[in-house]
C-alpha cells in the first residue's frame, strides 16, 4: 500500500476569497491531487479552512500551507497559520509565474493557479516562513505613506502651477491649493521624524540601516524602504531574485532571425522598492566613481541615458543585498585595492 510522505494546500489568495488545492506526495513520488475549494478571505473563513483541511488529510503527515506573496492579501492568512503553528511557505510571485509556464496548461483561472501552487508546493523543498518582525511591517506602511504624500504633493504643485499659469487665475483656488501643499508638506515631515525615532529605538535596525547608508546614494529612506518592502530580505535567497521582485529583472524577446525584440525591464514586481532606486542611483553616479564608470560605458555604448541609469538602480540594489548579507559596510577603495594588489603582483612575477 502506498504511503503519503508530503502534504500540501495550494492557496491562491484574492482580496476576498481563498482557493485552495489539496495534493499530496506518495512514496513512489508520484503526486495527486484531492479536493479543492473556495473559502472567504476572513478571520470565520480561515477556521473553515483549517478544519476543511484537517478532515481531509492523514494526521500523521504534516501539512505545508503555501501561497503566493499577493500584495497584503495574504498576509491575514499567514499570520493566522504562523500563530497556531502550522507549516507556512510564501513563495514570490515570479517564483510560480515562472513555474506556470513550464505546465501545460492553457486557462489560468483561481483554481488552476492554486493547482499550480500545490505541486510547486509537491515537488520543491521549501523554507518554512515565520512572522518577521513588526518593525518591517511599520518600517513599510509609513515609507508607503510617504511615497503617497509625496506624490499628491507634486499633484497639488502641478494644479497650482496650472492656476496661476491661467489669464484670470481664481485666487480662493489658489490659497486652498496652497494650504493642501503645507499641509501635505507638514505630513511629509511628521511621518520622516517618525521613521527616525522608529529606527533610533531599536538597536539592530540602526545597525542594519547605518549598514545600508554605507552605500553611495542610499539614504534614510531608501534603507527603510528597501527593508521594509523585503521583510529584510527574508524571502530573498541572491541577487537575481531581489531584481526580479523589484521588477527590475530585463526580459528580452527573439526567436531566430525575424523576431528580436528590444530588451526592457519586466516592471512585473513591487513597483515601491523600484521607484525607491531613482534618485539614489542618480546620486551614486555623480559621487561615486564606480557607478559612475558603469554609468559612462553604457551611455557609450548605446546612448540612452535612462537605460543607463536603470542599470545603476539595478546594480545598487543587488549592492544592498550583498551589504546586508555579509554584514560589512560599503568599501569604495575595495576595487581600487584590488588593482593595487594585482599591479603589485605582476610587477614582482616581472
Amino acid at each position: 500500500m502506498k504511503k503519503i510522505v508530503k502534504q500540501v494546500a495550494g492557496i491562491d489568495v484574492s482580496q476576498d476569497e481563498l482557493v485552495v488545492q489539496l495534493a499530496s506526495m506518495y512514496d513512489d513520488w508520484v503526486p495527486e491531487f484531492g479536493d479543492s475549494k473556495t473559502f472567504p478571505n476572513t478571520q470565520k473563513g480561515f477556521g473553515c479552512f483549517v478544519e476543511w483541511v484537517k478532515g481531509r488529510m492523514v494526521s500523521d503527515v504534516p501539512v505545508r500551507y503555501v501561497m503566493e506573496a499577493t500584495g497584503v492579501y495574504h498576509e491575514c492568512l499567514a499570520y493566522y497559520l504562523d500563530q497556531n503553528n502550522y507549516e507556512v511557505t510564501i513563495v514570490l510571485p515570479n517564483k510560480i509565474s515562472n513555474y506556470v509556464r513550464t505546465l501545460e496548461t492553457k486557462t489560468v483561472t483561481d483554481r488552476t493557479a492554486s493547482r499550480a501552487i500545490a505541486l510547486f508546493g509537491i515537488e520543491r523543498k521549501l523554507d518554512r516562513w515565520s512572522r518577521p518582525p513588526g518593525l518591517y511591517k511599520k518600517l513599510r506602511q509609513l515609507t508607503r505613506e510617504r511615497a503617497q504624500i509625496v506624490e499628491l504633493s507634486t499633484i497639488c504643485k502641478n494644479q497650482l502651477h496650472a492656476e496661476q499659469s491661467e489669464a484670470e487665475p481664481h485666487k480662493s483656488s489658489i490659497k486652498r491649493i496652497q494650504k493642501r501643499i503645507e499641509l501635505l508638506k507638514k505630513q511629509e515631515k511628521e511621518i520622516k521624524a517618525e521613521l527616525a525615532l522608529l529606527i533610533k529605538a531599536d538597536r539592530e535596525m540602526q545597525r542594519l540601516v547605518l549598514l545600508l547608508c554605507s552605500i553611495p546614494g542610499i539614504g534614510l529612506l531608501t534603507a527603510a524602504t528597501i527593508l521594509g518592502e523585503t521583510n529584510g530580505f527574508e524571502l530573498i535567497r541572491n541577487k537575481r531574485q531581489l531584481t526580479s521582485y523589484a521588477g527590475l529583472d530585463v526580459q528580452e524577446k527573439q526567436s531566430g532571425t525575424s523576431v528580436k525584440g528590444k530588451p526592457r525591464i519586466s516592471k512585473k514586481g513591487n513597483k515601491n522598492l523600484r521607484k525607491a532606486m531613482h534618485f539614489p542611483a542618480l546620486t551614486a553616479i555623480r559621487h561615486d566613481e564606480r557607478f559612475k564608470a558603469v554609468y559612462v560605458r553604457l551611455v557609450s555604448k548605446h546612448g540612452l541615458k535612462m537605460k543607463a541609469a536603470v542599470a545603476v538602480q539595478r546594480k545598487l540594489l543587488e549592492m544592498t543585498f550583498t551589504v546586508f548579507k555579509k554584514q560589512e559596510k560599503y568599501d569604495r577603495n575595495y576595487f581600487k585595492a584590488q588593482n593595487q594588489e594585482a599591479e603589485q603582483i605582476l610587477i614582482t612575477n616581472n
